[in-house]
């Protein structure tokens, strides 16, 4: 094979559709804008989220409550989740990602009590709801706020 015969594979490369090239080639005269109207001319388009003039739906849904732009939600995991460790084990975001429990954690770890303890572990987290840090400690392991 030499440079000069390699060429790329059948159906692989499109050759680009020409434009108001004649009324054979299917898109010719008004090249497939239409007749007239905004979206028809030079330059003419309408923003995202443009309804013609009508009050948009973004407008006319109100606001509720407080957004906050720059929050960093935490990872939340259950009690439940914590009982595929073994006795003695330090339970922190690594374990977990490494177990398959979470896929990642980017801003912090919760423990949240949905479910049963029955393993004496030692969790590091950012934080953790009360009934989910008194589950733990009955269960005689200890919640460790990182």
């Amino acid at each position: 094979m030499k440079l000069h015969e390699l060429s790329p594979v059948a159906g692989s490369t499109q050759v680009g559709k020409r434009k108001g090239r004649g009324i054979g080639s299917g898109n010719g005269k008004t090249g497939g804008r239409g007749h007239k109207g905004q979206k028809a001319r030079s330059g003419g388009k309408v923003r995202v989220g443009f309804e013609g003039g009508q009050m948009p739906l973004v407008r006319r849904v109100p606001k509720r409550g407080f957004n906050n732009i720059h929050a960093k939600p935490l990872t939340a995991v259950n009690v439940a989740c914590l009982n595929r460790f073994e006795d003695g084990a330090v339970v922190d975001a690594a374990a977990l990602i490494e177990a398959g429990v979470i896929a990642s954690c980017p801003y912090g770890l919760k423990v949240l009590s949905n479910g049963t303890l029955t393993k004496k572990v030692t969790v590091k987290a950012a934080a953790f709801s009360e009934s989910a840090k008194e589950k733990i400690e009955q269960a005689g392991g200890k919640a460790e706020v990182v």
